[in-house]
């Protein structure tokens, strides 16, 4: 109840401060990876690094997320989540130090890796404090969304900002252009670590002595198999579900390949380095803006055609046809070939979204709440285990085959993927008939 003499616009809602401390850390979070993504293939080429080893340093960040995700994900329970997010926030530093420091492919498979464990690290505690110090606060009742969006908005602002900062910066920079924006990710990532330290204040939890946490922590890391052979099995036991898990992975090969490999032909069509960051950060930007745009399309798109199975698989034909796009556009050159890269990325993007965010709908409409997180963590791996395929496989492929070969080859995948919707069984709580 609010105070007498006070009207509702003068009475604080509830999580006010703590809405503006978490977007601020996930945009602080999420800011250093924007600023590194537009350089960080064309430095590894400018280094002397070939496509096969370019593929090699990524597919090291995907294994490093994989092995780390699941038990990283219980230490934030284990130790707290403001030394997590900080321990994420130092590493992330000597990770973007490395690289910009680094001149042969060992350096940058240390940076990749220690990126790997930053990501793993980084991955839920911020948000797991917000809700904690909601609950705490004002009681398991009290409403997330707002914090929630609030964050969500935050996170694809830094990666949009970030991305097109870090491909200008090199032309404003003479000496070492390339590298510059990875000091700035550096820098962005210690100011992270002051933030988690001045803003994130945890609420007191019982049970967290040092022996606690350390059985805690190896009861942890037992369960990582027991969590990955669960998911496997409820995949198996479903043949749905399975199919809908098997997606992510299809998804992974798809964005690494692109991620990997658009830098580069950017680089080729401008003639340069530096304007090829700048070309490939305004892609990306348009890229994640119309993100956002396909995620409110899925509604009425599933309303449309009748069914979120039957809009997602549509979605994922229109993906593929993107790709298709984006290959055929390796024949264009100059502007031209600029300009088709970014009407491939805004149709490829949209379409991605709209089937991302109904591919989710059907798992969680698959998965009762006990073994909803098994299987979250299991579609996460699934992603990383595609961009691995695509790093090991697809990437140095292109140094023989070609980029536009390679593209169409990632099509393909995309397009076979979509086949995993055909007579999908669908929940009973679907309005329409697949």
């Amino acid at each position: 109840m609010r105070e007498p003499g006070r009207s509702p616009a003068d009475t604080p809602r509830p999580g006010r401060r703590e809405h503006g401390r978490y977007a601020a850390i996930e945009f602080l979070t999420w800011l250093p990876t924007g600023l590194m993504l537009a350089p960080m293939v064309l430095l590894m080429s400018a280094r002397g690094l070939d496509i096969a080893e370019v593929g090699l340093v990524g597919g090291a960040y995907s294994i490093t997320i994989v092995v780390l995700e699941l038990p990283t994900g219980g230490l934030a329970d284990v130790l707290g989540r403001r030394p997590v997010l900080a321990a994420s926030a130092v590493v992330s530093v000597a990770a973007l130090v490395v690289m910009a420091l680094a001149h042969s492919v060992w350096p940058f498979l240390v940076a990749s890796v220690l990126k790997g464990v930053a990501r793993a690290l980084s991955s839920g505690p911020a948000q797991a404090w917000y809700v904690d110090t909601l609950h705490a606060q004002y009681g398991p009742a009290v409403d997330l969304k707002p914090g929630l969006a609030a964050g969500n908005v935050a996170g694809a602002a830094a990666l949009a900002l970030g991305t097109l900062a870090g491909g200008l910066l090199p032309l404003a920079v003479r000496r070492d252009p390339l590298a510059a924006p990875v000091w700035a990710g550096a820098g962005a990532a210690l100011v992270l670590l002051v933030a988690v330290l001045v803003l994130m204040r945890e609420p007191s939890r019982a049970g967290r002595g040092p022996v606690r946490a350390a059985a805690r922590l190896a009861e942890v890391v037992r369960d990582v198999p027991v969590t990955i052979v669960a998911g496997i099995r409820l995949g198996l036991a479903d043949r749905a579900l399975g199919r809908l898990l098997l997606l992510a992975a299809g998804a992974g090969v798809m964005l690494n390949s692109i991620e990997m490999l658009t830098p580069g032909r950017l680089a080729a069509l401008t003639g340069e380095s530096a304007k090829g960051g700048a070309a490939y950060a305004f892609v990306t930007f348009a890229g994640f803006a119309v993100n956002a745009l396909g995620s409110s399309l899925a509604p009425p798109v599933a309303r449309l055609v009748r069914g979120s199975v039957r809009a997602a698989a549509s979605a994922t034909v229109v993906t593929a046809s993107a790709v298709v796009a984006l290959a055929a556009s390796t024949a264009l050159r100059g502007a031209a070939g600029v300009v088709a890269t970014a009407a491939a990325y805004v149709l490829l993007f949209t379409a991605l979204a709209v089937a991302s965010l109904l591919r989710t709908e059907l798992l969680h409409q698959r998965v009762a709440a006990d073994r909803r997180a098994t299987v979250m963590s299991v579609d996460s791996l699934q992603l990383q285990f595609g961009g691995l395929l695509s790093s090991l496989c697809l990437v140095p492929l292109s140094g023989i085959a070609g980029v536009g070969p390679v593209w169409a080859l990632t099509a393909v995948v995309v397009l076979a993927s979509a086949l995993l919707y055909v007579r999908l069984p669908v929940s009973p709580t679907l309005r329409y008939p697949r």
